[in-house]
């Protein structure tokens, strides 16, 4: 997971590089960040941190913070939010409260399993498209279209590249 971590990172110092040129989506999304609100557009710049940006990075993939991000990304157990964004919230999809289950589920309608925090879902392609993939990547062969536990770590890492950029595109 170390080079998506290096992607966020690399989107992070993009961020501060637009914010510090004032372009006003970059400014808007630092802006989210409570402690920064009360600068104007030409004070805010020179205020403007590293950590700052991973934290809007973070929150904008669903993460509670910079911290969370990393340990999710690392740790495999706790997916955060990253695979189950508001704009997925109109499909109707199968949950589970444990991973036996899901992969049951799975084996028995097919589709692909992902994870939101500690539970788990079992989607169709329309969801992977909302979410900003390509379901007919093969890469999710690869992964054997498990997310929790793929076949093939480099082929997950490949998507959550992929993943993080149309996350961030949105």
């Amino acid at each position: 997971m170390a080079d998506i971590v290096d992607s966020l990172k690399s989107h992070a110092r993009k961020l501060q590089r637009d914010v510090q040129h004032a372009h006003p989506r970059a400014l808007a999304r630092i802006r989210t960040l409570h402690e920064l609100q009360h600068f104007d557009d030409t004070a805010l710049p020179a205020h403007i941190r590293r950590r700052h940006c991973l934290t809007v990075i973070a929150r904008e993939l669903g993460f509670q913070g910079w911290g969370h991000a990393v340990h999710s990304l690392r740790d495999d157990t706790s997916f955060g939010r990253l695979l189950y964004p508001p704009r997925c919230n109109g499909h109707i999809n199968i949950w589970c409260a444990s991973y036996e289950e899901a992969q049951i589920v799975q084996a028995q309608h097919g589709g692909y399993l992902l994870a939101y925090q500690n539970q788990f879902l079992v989607v169709e392609d329309g969801y992977i498209k909302t979410l900003g993939l390509d379901p007919k990547d093969p890469d999710w062969r690869h992964i054997g279209y498990n997310w929790v536990e793929p076949r093939d770590l480099h082929a997950r890492n490949r998507l959550y590249r992929k993943l993080v950029r149309a996350s961030l595109r949105q």
